[in-house]
């Protein structure tokens, strides 16, 4: 093996390397070094998703694993950004982060085989540089003791058991915050409690009980399955993600095969419906609809809605609760044309809410679908006639092949934006409304230059290295496309170079920010191929990606963890603790820099927010569709954060009623993009999306306080 040698792996980087800062984000970016956006930060980059091979016998680790092991704690070292080593209390943490991987719910795990496991507490960072990954087999191989141990018993004692359910108990669905059991009784009470709500769930959706029992059979028949054919390459790939993501949650290994789902993932034409999943405690739940595709288009699903059974076309449902996620996916996907059918349990209602079933068909997601897109809204306020335009902007992207190949036309996100402009500006538009939310980001070079339509010249974002090299980004560009009223809307999923932009149209007083708190995604990675440091073509290695930089605003403030707070507040359900950068334990804090000389202008001041606020907390209290959606974004909140499940069948029921009653009133909360196939009003006062109806207002008063 080669010794890995820091010259080799350095982010240095003077000034006058490239013509300028631009074009040097370009040229990483088309060997796909630099992620600006969400959709590379860890949504689709969990260990559970590797690919599975069918190792049923003893696992064991590979020879090449140690080796990849200490290259990449060699890496982290010297190249993460956070400047930390590998040492006793990492160490202490990767230990109890690799069991909760294995046994998220305490549910496999006795609290002697985790007193057993202490004496690795204070060793992992000596065991990973000695090339020795034993640690990582020798626990997962009590852990699947332990789960066909459970399973075991749930197929000879549960699976045939008619329950009791006028006994008023409940079921903790958050088991994270439970203790270990301490002995097998008390591991056999939280399954009998874990079956019999899933069972309840079945007999309330009116399922006789020789049906819940082949339905709760095949189910854990499944589970059982997607274990015992886990092979030693999704052990090591779950524990070196354990090791990279105690550095920050984007930090991560790929295994040869998961290296290749990855790539696949970042390409633009994605065949399905369009979305990004997750695993949630035993469901599999939606982290992000695509902009364009079918889900998107139909509206029939939301962001943290759980899937709980899928069907291929009129055909059966088959139950996916306690599946892995790659084996979901794979019953998701498709050819195009096809139909699917989801049983879904919306966020609005909960767990506790009744469940619904969907129906899509797949399709291919393109860039066109992703293109920024336009409308016009009608107006009318205090006698005077007003043409809104909305832009949605679904990701900052750039086709960087026609760019390298010299296509003067080649596309991009700054350019369609300017072509829109100029389209409504021909419509005699008086303000203009942009609308980031959902957008996880994608090029900077593109979140400069669209900051530049807006300013006159000046920097837009400063980036800073694991060698506290700082390069500003500028637009050099002295030309205003537009200099009109302007409004910003953002929710939490708007990341990265969306908080890039968003920050920097805030931080120039150039328009309003309005919506949710963004993500706080300010960090940036670059995959490291293993290859380059492990010299053994006999073996497969796979990749690292590794954070080494991190986004800092104009004025200095870093745009991670925090994310940008808008000037205007609108109701939001989402807690910074359970969504977003915020919530992930070993996420890089926010901290400043020394801000960079720049001009604000004299467009927004604190007097017009002070005003515009003031008129929209009126509107609070006055306007009937935003006090109930206010209202009810409240309850959605307060539901996230309901765990117990009732396992009395007359009360699950009520609730379950009552959950179907609240959402059958309530208009959408769904803040998503809207869709180009639906065609929404052209009048602000008759629309339904809320978010949007009220950041429109707010650009209204914008308009009428003459500012602009």
């Amino acid at each position: 093996m080669e010794k890995p040698e820091a010259r080799i792996f350095t982010f240095q980087y003077k000034a006058c390397d490239l013509p300028d800062f631009r074009e040097r984000i370009i040229k990483r970016m088309m060997k796909k070094l630099i992620f600006a956006g969400i959709v590379c930060v860890g949504l689709v980059t969990s260990a559970w998703a590797s690919v599975i091979t069918g190792d049923t016998t003893t696992l064991k680790p590979n020879a090449i694993y140690g080796k990849e092991a200490r290259v990449i704690a060699y890496l982290l070292d010297n190249n993460h950004y956070r400047k930390i080593s590998l040492n006793d209390s990492l160490s202490s943490v990767i230990l109890d982060k690799y069991i909760a991987e294995l046994d998220h719910n305490k549910t496999y795990f006795l609290a002697n085989d985790l007193a057993k496991f202490e004496k690795y507490r204070y060793k992992i960072d000596d065991l990973t540089r000695a090339e020795n990954v034993n640690v990582a087999f020798e626990v997962y191989s009590v852990f699947r003791r332990r789960f066909l141990e459970r399973m075991s018993y749930v197929d000879q004692h549960l699976i045939k058991q008619v329950f009791d359910y006028s006994v008023d108990e409940y079921y903790e669905t958050d088991r994270d915050k439970e203790v270990w059991c301490k002995n097998d009784a008390e591991l056999n009470d939280v399954w009998r409690k874990t079956v019999k709500s899933q069972a309840l769930s079945l007999k309330l959706a009116g399922k006789p009980q020789p049906e819940i029992e082949k339905m709760l059979k095949e189910r854990y028949d499944r589970l059982t399955k997607s274990i015992v054919q886990f092979n030693s390459e999704d052990v090591f790939s779950i524990y070196m993600n354990t090791i990279t993501e105690a550095y920050d949650p984007h930090t991560n290994y790929f295994s040869p095969k998961a290296a290749d789902l990855f790539k696949q993932s970042m390409s633009l034409s994605l065949e399905g419906i369009g979305a990004r999943l997750q695993t949630e405690n035993d469901y599999t739940k939606v982290a992000e609809i695509i902009a364009g595709g079918p889900a998107d288009k139909s509206d029939l699903i939301n962001v943290n809605d759980k899937i709980t059974a899928v069907a291929q076309g009129d055909g059966e449902l088959v139950d996916v609760i306690g599946w892995r996620i790659d084996e979901v996916v794979k019953l998701i996907k498709g050819p195009k044309g096809t139909k699917v059918r989801l049983q879904i349990l919306p966020a609005e209602t909960g767990v506790n809410g009744p469940p619904k079933v969907i129906e899509l068909v797949r399709d291919k997601i393109k860039l066109e679908d992703q293109r920024a897109q336009k409308e016009m809204i009608n107006y009318h306020k205090d006698g005077k006639n007003m043409k809104l335009g909305v832009i949605t902007l679904p990701s900052f992207y750039m086709d960087f092949d026609a760019y390298q190949k010299g296509d003067p036309n080649y596309t991009s996100t700054t350019r369609d934006v300017q072509r829109l402009i100029k389209e409504l500006q021909v419509e005699k538009m008086d303000g203009l409304v942009l609308d980031l939310r959902n957008n996880g980001g994608g090029s900077l070079a593109e979140a400069i230059d669209l900051t530049g339509l807006f300013i006159k010249d000046g920097p837009v974002v400063q980036v800073k290295n694991s060698a506290n090299k700082i390069e500003v980004g500028t637009d050099d560009d002295p030309a205003i496309v537009y200099s009109g009223p302007l409004v910003v809307m953002t929710n939490r999923f708007s990341a990265s170079a969306s908080e890039i932009f968003a920050g920097a149209i805030q931080d120039y007083r150039r328009g309003v920010v309005v919506g949710e708190s963004t993500y706080g995604k300010g960090t940036v990675q670059s995959v490291v191929d293993l290859n380059r440091f492990i010299n053994d073509p006999s073996a497969q290695v796979g990749e690292l990606k590794l954070t080494f930089q991190k986004f800092y605003r104009v004025t200095g403030s870093s745009t991670q963890h925090k994310g940008v707070t808008p000037d205007i507040k609108f109701p939001t359900a989402l807690d910074p603790e359970q969504f977003g950068e915020s919530a992930s334990p070993s996420a890089l804090p926010w901290d400043e820099i020394r801000g960079t000389l720049y001009q604000k202008t004299p467009v927004i001041n604190d007097k017009v927010l002070a005003n515009l606020n003031k008129a929209y907390n009126d509107r609070l209290k006055t306007d009937q569709a935003l006090n109930r959606f206010a209202s009810e974004t409240e309850e959605i909140r307060k539901s996230y954060h309901e765990t117990k499940i009732s396992l009395n069948e007359v009360t699950r029921k009520k609730e379950m009623e009552e959950a179907e009653k609240k959402r059958a009133v309530s208009p959408s909360l769904n803040t998503t993009l809207g869709s180009p196939e639906k065609t929404p009003s052209s009048d602000l006062l008759e629309m339904d999306d809320e978010y949007l109806r009220e950041g429109l207002f707010v650009l209204g008063d914008l308009i009428n306080s003459k500012i602009g």
